[in-house]
Order: C-alpha cells, then structure tokens, then sequence
C-alpha cells in the first residue's frame, strides 16, 4: 500500500513540474522561432504535418519505421 502512494505522489510532483516549467517557457519564449511535427500512421500509410518541411519529412520516415518494426514483429512465425 505504502508503493502506491509513493507513486501517486510522484505523479503529483511531475505534474506540478510540468505546470510550473510551462508557466516559465511562457514568459521566456517571446519571439522564438519553434518547429513541431507529429506523425504517425492510418492502417499501413504514414503520415506527418507541421510547419517545417524537413522536420515532417524524419517524422515521416520514422513512423515508416516504427510501422515496419511493428509489422515485423507481429508477423513473423512464433514457434
């Protein structure tokens, strides 16, 4: 029992981490050039959107990856 509070408490303190460094980058970041890309993948097609090219074109190829891994371990004959 004792485990599981020691665990609720350190979710607790992450998020109070989290809370305070994202009030922080708020103040600092004024004028900053920031580049995102998310990716992932529908079925088997890949897909990634942003606002840099070549930052979507690695998000891209590395959820083909991940997929491909993915493929090749669900997929080969288990004994």
């Amino acid at each position: 029992m004792q485990l599981v509070n020691i665990g609720i408490l350190v979710i607790f303190v992450g998020f109070i981490l989290v809370f305070i460094g994202a009030l922080k980058a708020g103040k600092e970041s004024t004028g900053t050039n920031t580049k995102v890309a998310v990716g992932g993948f529908i079925g088997f097609i890949p897909f990634g959107f942003g606002n840099d090219k070549n930052l979507v074109l690695f998000v891209t190829i590395l959820s083909a990856v991940v997929f491909l891994f993915f493929l090749f371990f669900n997929l080969r004959i288990k004994p």
